[in-house]
């Protein structure tokens, strides 16, 4: 018998009696806007008579070529010869002057998600449903699975007013467990209302997605939403080992296992034998030694581990690198540190990036006080104990 196939909002569109309701649109999407046969869905909506008049690309660029905090200088794209909107790092008042500047009267949002907080992405479409809100443009998500399900959220939330960044505009948790087109319902009732906002909203819901069900079981093919996410398990690695973006360890940047290859040159034999004796759920522990070609510590061979995924239902990213976080803390107490605030952000008082990414500063003060992180992970909680039938497009437990 044939597994079931997950049919993504932009299949369900093609597939429909209308494509998108609109008379100049612009979408909002990048190499991840693919059709199930790997068409672009750029293409395909032109192709079904949808007048796509101007197209946006977030972090990485409409063709994902350059790295994190990135973005392409493209002015247009020469398949359609379509003019090409740089949102990257705009918002507010600028990128509703750019989406005016555009004339569409509907932006269409075609992007596939982690289910990570400080993926971009969400605050792509975010900024740029604030700036339809205020442009009176409609705005229309064609949705995408959450990579690693939707039955379960984990980790803490973010302090806005303290650390809201591009890598967090809304209070949800680290693992959010929504959709793109979840969260674009969660911002539209929850955010931008707080903002005196509302967008005229449209979610365009996939038909046989599995809630609990990780991106392998819909069927569809994997494309790597940004150069660093080449797998299904590195997707859920970096849900937790991201974080380590903001310490002096290596994430792995510049070697064929990004955020599943953690090291230093500090790191020695005892990293590993620890963690093995932690018995984390789901994940095995490996001594490895690896020489970034990239990023820190480019050139350098250093020690570290690899987290080999054994289960991923019972894997618990944020646990897991709170665990290895724990060992490396109290193994080198010396050498180990997070990177400090970086000045060019803005505002510049936003301070340490792995407070921006945990969403508070209690991660990095604990640590610096000397005490065990662990007890800061509030765990696993099921997504329909948290948001409501106003936010949920698809079945959750008893729902």
């Amino acid at each position: 018998m044939t597994a079931q196939r997950t049919r993504t909002g932009v299949e369900v569109v093609l597939g429909g009696p209308r494509v998108i309701r609109g008379t100049s649109i612009g979408l909002l999407t990048n190499f991840t806007g693919t059709t199930p046969d790997l068409g672009r869905t750029v293409d395909a909506l032109v192709a079904a008579g949808a007048p796509v008049t101007a197209l946006f690309g977030p972090e990485h660029g409409l063709n994902g070529s350059v790295q994190a905090g990135q973005t392409e200088t493209s002015t247009y794209d020469p398949p359609t010869g379509l003019p090409i909107f740089d949102t990257y790092l705009r918002n507010g008042r600028e990128l509703a002057e750019l989406l005016a500047a555009s004339g569409v009267d509907t932006i269409v949002f075609d992007m596939q998600d982690l289910g990570v907080r400080f993926y971009t992405y969400i605050w792509s479409m975010y900024d740029c449903m604030q700036a339809a809100a205020r442009t009176g443009v409609r705005f229309v998500v064609l949705d995408r699975p959450n990579p690693l399900g939707g039955a379960v959220l984990s980790g803490p939330g973010l302090d806005v007013a303290g650390y809201g960044s591009f890598v967090g505009r809304a209070d949800i948790p680290l693992r959010h467990g929504l959709t793109a087109g979840e969260l674009a319902r969660l911002f539209n009732t929850r955010d931008l209302p707080a903002q005196g906002l509302r967008v005229d909203l449209d979610v365009v819901p996939m038909s046989g997605w599995d809630v609990a069900a990780d991106f392998d079981r819909t069927h569809l093919p994997w494309v790597a939403p940004s150069p660093n996410i080449p797998t299904l398990d590195t997707a859920f690695a970096y849900c937790g080992t991201g974080l380590f973006e903001g310490t002096n360890l290596s994430e792995g940047r510049g070697t064929t296992r990004p955020f599943e290859t953690i090291g230093a040159p500090y790191v020695d034999g005892r990293l590993p034998a620890r963690l093995r004796e932690t018995e984390t759920a789901g994940v095995v522990f490996r001594d490895v030694w690896f020489t970034p070609t990239f990023h820190k510590y480019a050139g350098e061979t250093i020690r570290g581990v690899q987290l080999h995924i054994s289960d991923r239902s019972a894997y618990d990213p944020v646990a897991t690198a709170l665990t290895v976080l724990d060992a490396v803390a109290d193994l080198y107490p010396g050498q180990f540190g997070f990177l400090p605030p970086d000045e060019r952000v803005d505002p510049p008082e936003r301070g340490y990036a792995v407070d921006r990414l945990w969403g508070s500063a209690r991660l990095r003060e604990a640590v610096q006080a000397g005490r065990s992180v662990l007890a800061l992970n509030p765990g696993a909680e099921a997504v329909e104990a948290v948001y409501g039938d106003d936010v949920l497009l698809y079945p959750r437990g008893s729902m």
